[in-house]
């Protein structure tokens, strides 16, 4: 489901009887900051893109992707960053939100995300019978929607650099922004969007981060909220600086699991980087349509050792595009069957 983060936005929580309402059930979500722009009205950035084009019943749209034109059969490899995020908030001892966390397999959280699929470039991705390579998570999907070009160009690829691990930033939760709760069965903080983003944003320029790179912002047993619960990560542009979040679940099954919210947030990022592209659908949000499914739409990748799971991705032909444009005419990075904006944006 796609929600959209109004800055200082509040709950009212007072019916007019004057009883507090009930809190609204946890739901999952991810979401994206308001974006700076007009939809499609690009500004230049550090990151290399290119403009997507595509008409869908007499409209032509043009939407600005991560990487180089697919005809050119480049290679693009964008450096990138992880900021792990200790948030601490008085009382939530029995939470272990410390992305330095040691897991059952006796790396720690942050080591566990560098040690994914998301940055690890050796598992072989074969979609319907048709190998699109032996590479990371997101190149596969972007080499799979572009299928079309990319099967005469194969040495196209969008990878995310061996990434740069910043120190952990320990950061203090007031109690009006923050709570322990339990949320899928699972014990987790709850921090309020609105309060944190900013002191994200401020770190990218504490930290110096490069515009031309992918800031990743990593917690762990965190569950944000706007309202109500439960964002598992969201993307957002400064106007400069791309970037994104997520959350590191540690129980398995559960919403936002290893990896999978990162999965979806990188997918996004790379098809909506300045989080203005727009299609027949609303704005060109690929991994949205998918995170309703079974498993939150995830599907289980081993690597060194660790089963994780990575979310399902719409390609463009689930937005408008020509069957053509991507891998088997699929509209999905795994199949699923769906009509052209079918799961909304």
């Amino acid at each position: 489901m796609k929600s959209v983060i109004l800055a200082g936005a509040s709950l009212i929580t007072l019916a007019a009887t004057g009883a507090v309402a009930a809190a609204p059930p946890d739901r999952p979500m991810f979401v994206v900051q308001p974006n700076r722009l007009h939809p499609n009205i690009h500004r230049p950035s550090g990151l290399p893109t290119w403009t997507f084009s595509f008409t869908y019943s007499g409209k032509t749209y043009n939407d600005l992707f991560v990487g180089t034109n697919p005809t050119g059969g480049a290679s693009t490899t964008v450096p990138t960053y992880i900021i792990p995020i200790f948030l601490k908030l008085k009382g939530a001892g029995t939470v272990n939100a410390n992305p330095d966390a040691t897991l059952s397999n006796g790396r720690t959280v942050v080591q566990n995300t560098v040690d994914s699929p998301i940055f690890d470039s050796t598992t072989t991705y074969t979609q319907g019978g048709t190998n699109v390579g032996t590479t990371q998570y997101e190149d596969a999907f972007q080499r799979a929607s572009l299928w079309g070009t990319v099967s005469s160009n194969t040495g196209y690829h969008v990878l995310l650099g061996a990434p740069t691990v910043e120190k952990l930033q320990k950061i203090k939760v007031p109690a009006a922004d923050g709570k322990v709760a339990t949320d899928f069965g699972v014990k987790v903080l709850n921090v309020n969007i609105n309060w944190l983003d900013p002191k994200l944003e401020a770190l990218l320029k504490t930290l110096s981060i490069p515009a031309n790179s992918l800031p990743i912002f990593l917690t762990t047993q965190t569950y944000l909220t706007s309202g109500g619960c439960c964002i598992g990560g969201y993307h957002s542009y400064t106007g400069t600086q791309a970037y994104s979040m997520f959350t590191y679940i540690q129980t398995a099954g559960t919403f936002s699991q290893d990896v999978s919210a990162l999965s979806h947030e990188a997918g996004e990022w790379l098809d909506d980087p300045e989080t203005n592209n727009n299609s027949p659908c609303g704005i060109y949000e690929v991994g949205d349509p998918l995170e309703g499914d079974a498993n939150y739409g995830t599907y289980p990748y081993t690597v060194n050792g660790f089963t994780y799971h990575l979310q399902d991705l719409a390609m463009p032909p689930y937005f408008g595009a020509p069957a053509s444009t991507s891998v088997n005419g699929w509209k999905t990075f795994q199949g699923t069957n769906l009509t052209v904006c079918q799961n909304g944006s």
